[in-house]
């Protein structure tokens, strides 16, 4: 039992850190293919012992909502779906019944809110108690409609994705394979939840409903029938989930169908979906803690093919990170020749025990993305590079995770030229300094050159200008738009400098926080500790530490001033006129009205000198909430400390001076 008991612990523990690596951060430290088998030995280990863990994956549902998006919590907790893999299952499963069959789609879950016709609110699923306020980013979807017919409370739920036309299309004009997006999920997920709405327009996000939740002021009853209320959202101007109706005796040959059509399906799905068209038998079957009783989700079994590993490539990237690469005989997976999978990190690599020469089986996780599901022989004898493959430079094994458990491969070469490449890359990327025309290709003959050691040499590459026209692919016409582009960039701000050097973990957010801190001034910026920057609120331990081991190193610093010697820096205009929020901290929690969302009312406080943070302290002016008697925990800490608590309206009256 003891044994049992230590390899449950083992076991959640490493499916609650691929839970948060993939929902939280966009990453995966495991195959599909190795989740589904962890955690059904968990399911087994659990019914054999009765017991089973708070912190068990088979009991909560999803991972936290990301820090840097408002919260809400969901008026009706979003439960996962009982899963099979057995096809018969599911005509068993049907029994008697009719049901509605229809895609399981893989991208990320979105509740809408309309209200009088209109879109009011949408939020991501999160954690199915709590998820992320996006409704500027949700008004981006290519096919969300901005007006409907019902003019009553409508709330659906349905899924965010992008087809793999749109991401194959994207993808297509990334000259480096490192840098490729590597599947429309994780791109999907990271388009939806951007700070910075015109990035969602630009991703080609879609939205398929597939959930009716409820329609305040509705006067029919849909005839108890889900299919009508799918229908009913049809008719709102909804693009809704393709379905079958079915029983259980076509729901074999409907199965079957699916599994062809999906070989050419353009939206990327891991399954199918079953739910009872009887919404009345639906809800008196009630649920479990994790899972409803009226619908049933089937994943496809695998198709897998063995092969033979021929060779492991490490390929390295901006940040030093050196991925490992499996290269095998080709092999025929889901109608397509495949020949690589990336391995993710040194931790999968290890648990695999690959070797060259090893008896492998491979497959395709949604049917897309390849994966090695076993190693037959595991020899174990594949080496890890002492030296970068790229610079020769020494590598070094480290973990990327809080809990240790998961190891990849660094280069700790500060010069190495794949670093410089990428970091070059990052640094004329839109978000940062945004230098058109200057591909990974050509940053890498003009590093090649030596027409760049450091940022500051792009502002100089007028020097170069003979060679640079008689380069391939130039040409005058060639080098006066990117000397245009060049001129365009010195024109920028410090928190897209501070992204564009590349400080791990920085993104453009955190660099505009960071530099509101310390209201612009580089040098008090550079003179800050550890201690100091953590205080941040949206920094923390981790990124403050990277921040200060960056500036630590005085190349990097005399980089940076020779950097801003060449930009004209165009400075965060503050008013300070108003005594009643220049200097105050204020919280701001809960969903808005007259504000888009509360990143907008955070900026209109932050351009009146005023700073919003995340949690109520001594410090607080004032909590935002329209909920004013909540009895949330930042409502019942506000009342502890007799900090008034706010609506928007009382808010932009007393402090804004606007009246209603």
């Amino acid at each position: 039992m003891e044994e049992k008991k230590q390899r449950m612990k083992e076991l959640i523990a490493k499916l609650n850190e691929a839970s948060r690596a993939y929902y939280a951060e966009d990453r995966e430290i495991m195959s599909n293919f190795q989740y589904d088998a962890l955690y059904d030995e968990l399911v087994k280990l659990e019914e054999e012992t009765g017991i089973t863990m708070s912190s068990s994956p088979t009991v909560n549902v999803g991972y936290e909502a990301v820090d840097e998006l408002p919260k809400e919590r969901h008026e009706s907790p979003m439960l996962s779906l009982g899963k099979t893999k057995d096809r018969e299952e599911l005509a068993r499963w049907i029994g008697k019944k009719e049901g509605l069959l229809s895609w399981k789609l893989d991208g990320l879950t979105v509740v809408l809110t309309y209200e009088n016709g209109t879109l009011s609110k949408a939020v991501t699923r999160g954690n199915g108690e709590i998820g992320e306020v996006i409704t500027g980013n949700a008004k981006m979807f290519q096919n969300i409609p901005r007006s409907i017919p019902f003019k009553g409370k409508l709330i659906l739920r349905g899924e965010a994705v992008i087809k793999y036309s749109d991401f194959e299309r994207m993808n297509s004009s990334i000259d480096n394979e490192a840098e490729k997006y590597k599947n429309p999920r994780n791109l999907c997920s990271g388009s939806i939840r951007q700070l910075n709405n015109q990035v969602t327009a630009e991703r080609c996000v879609n939205f398929i409903a597939f959930t009716f939740v409820s329609a305040d002021g509705y006067e029919g009853d849909f005839d108890n029938s889900k299919e009508k209320q799918m229908l009913f959202l049809q008719d709102q101007g909804f693009e809704i989930v393709p379905y079958v109706r079915v029983t259980k005796d076509n729901i074999l040959k409907e199965i079957e169908s699916y599994s062809v059509k999906i070989q050419n399906y353009d939206i990327p799905s891991d399954g199918l979906v079953l739910i009872y068209d009887d919404i009345a038998y639906g809800k008196s079957l009630g649920s479990t803690a994790k899972f409803p009783r009226d619908a049933i989700a089937f994943k496809w079994q695998d198709e897998l093919r063995e092969t033979e590993l021929l060779d492991i490539e490490w390929s390295a990237s901006r940040t030093g990170l050196i991925n490992p690469v499996a290269i095998f005989k080709p092999v025929e997976l889901e109608g397509t020749t495949v020949s690589r999978a990336s391995v993710h990190n040194v931790s999968i690599l290890r648990e695999l025990k690959l070797g060259i020469g090893d008896r492998i089986t491979v497959y395709k996780a949604n049917m897309i993305i390849p994966q090695i599901a076993e190693n037959l022989t595991k020899s174990d004898t594949v080496v890890i590079p002492k030296v970068c493959p790229v610079c020769g430079g020494k590598t070094e094994i480290k973990s990327l995770s809080d809990s240790g458990d998961t190891l990849s491969l660094f280069c700790t070469n500060p010069d190495c030229d794949a670093k410089k490449v990428k970091s070059f890359a990052h640094f004329t990327a839109r978000d940062a300094l945004n230098i058109d025309g200057l591909s990974e290709a050509t940053l890498e003959k003009f590093l090649g050159r030596g027409f760049l050691h450091e940022f500051s040499d792009l502002f100089h590459l007028d020097r170069h200008k003979n060679e640079i026209v008689a380069m391939d692919g130039f040409g005058e016409k060639s080098y006066n738009n990117l000397m245009k582009a060049v001129e365009d960039a010195r024109q920028t701000t410090l928190p897209r400098v501070i992204y564009a050097l590349g400080i791990a973990g920085i993104g453009l957010a955190n660099a505009k926080v960071i530099c509101r801190e310390f209201s612009y001034d580089c040098e008090e910026m550079l003179k800050a500790d550890v201690s100091r920057l953590s205080e941040i609120d949206g920094v923390g331990d981790v990124l403050a530490k990277a921040f200060v081991s960056y500036f630590k190193d005085e190349k990097n610093v005399d980089a940076f001033h020779r950097l801003l010697s060449n930009l004209q820096l165009k400075g965060e205009t503050i008013d300070r006129s108003n005594d009643r929020i220049n200097g105050k901290n204020f919280v701001i929690t809960g969903s808005l009205i007259h504000f888009e969302n509360r990143d907008a009312l955070k900026q209109r406080i932050e351009a009146l000198g005023g700073k919003v943070t995340g949690s109520v302290t001594g410090k607080t002016e004032a909590l935002i909430n329209n909920d004013v008697t909540s009895t949330s925990s930042k409502n019942r800490k506000a009342a502890e400390l007799n900090i008034p608590v706010l609506s928007e309206e009382t808010f932009m009256k007393d402090y804004l001076g606007e009246t209603f």
